[in-house]
């Protein structure tokens, strides 16, 4: 073997590696590269990762042809388009979208995000998009929960550290921790937990594919809740929220909220 030439090959092949890989650098650019600005990155780069769980109907969910679709989807694909960028959309489960989220892998979360303490603490919010209203979903035959207070020593099922878990926790009920939302209805109706705490339009969208579910709303939360759209804390998202907030306010007064909210909740959540 001529190892004089074996080598120059290696070396070669090295560059081209290195090189390849800074121009994956120049091609996405991070915050950091921009001076701190994740909006001037993201323009940069000709995207936005926008985090979601894709398995919640009718927010963000895949359809019989196994598209990605839903009101979270198309509000996100809007506002990239007056970014002037396109969405790449990346899927995964709750938790870890939050922390991947804080971490700063992903740029934004638009999966119907409510605020709450903790979030507060970790995360910058976008102006509301929406407004939740919280229903507490138990079996068709179940007359024993008819407020929140009923919730005391009760069992439910939500997803960890959801604004929903978090609330049945406050009215004494033990939570089982589950990945989506259709995993807390085979648990309901299973005779596993006794309820579940979920968006009331998410009930009503549920029962439009399964018109024969023996579940029902047992009672309705007080408030609407603002769903908002969660960035990374900090300076760094300064523009980026501005941004936001001026596309999402553009979608309200032309009433392009309200269009995509009819068509996926049959009602307009994107009022309070």
């Amino acid at each position: 073997m001529n190892w004089k030439r074996f080598g120059a090959v290696i070396a070669a092949a090295a560059l081209l590696c290195l090189s390849a890989l800074a121009g994956c650098s120049q091609e996405k650019p991070q915050a950091s590269d921009m001076g701190g600005d994740r909006l001037a990155a993201i323009q940069a780069k000709g995207e936005i990762t926008v985090a979601l769980e894709g398995t919640w109907a009718p927010w963000g969910y895949h359809d019989e042809s196994g598209a990605l679709v839903g009101y979270d989807v198309e509000v996100a694909q809007a506002i990239a388009e007056r970014l002037g960028v396109e969405a790449n959309f990346v899927e995964g489960e709750w938790t870890g979208l939050l922390a991947g989220l804080e971490a700063g892998r992903y740029d934004i979360m638009v999966n119907g995000v409510e605020i709450d303490d903790d979030r507060r603490e970790k995360y910058d919010f976008s102006v509301p998009y929406a407004y939740n209203r919280t229903a507490v979903i138990i079996r068709a035959d179940d007359e024993s929960i008819q407020s929140m207070e009923d919730l005391d020593g009760k069992t439910t099922a939500n997803t960890l550290n959801s604004t929903y878990a978090n609330l049945a926790e406050s009215y004494g009920a033990t939570v089982t921790p589950v990945d989506d939302f259709i995993q807390t209805i085979e648990l309901l109706t299973s005779n596993r937990i006794d309820a579940t705490l979920n968006a009331d339009v998410s009930f009503n969208d549920y029962m439009a594919q399964h018109p024969d579910a023996p579940i029902k709303i047992a009672c309705i939360g007080p408030d609407p809740s603002p769903v908002v759209i969660p960035m990374c804390k900090g300076a760094e998202s300064d523009a980026l929220r501005a941004a936001i907030d001026q596309a999402l306010s553009e979608l309200a007064e032309d009433g392009t909220l309200t269009q995509l909210s009819v068509k996926y909740f049959g009602v307009d959540i994107s009022q309070p």
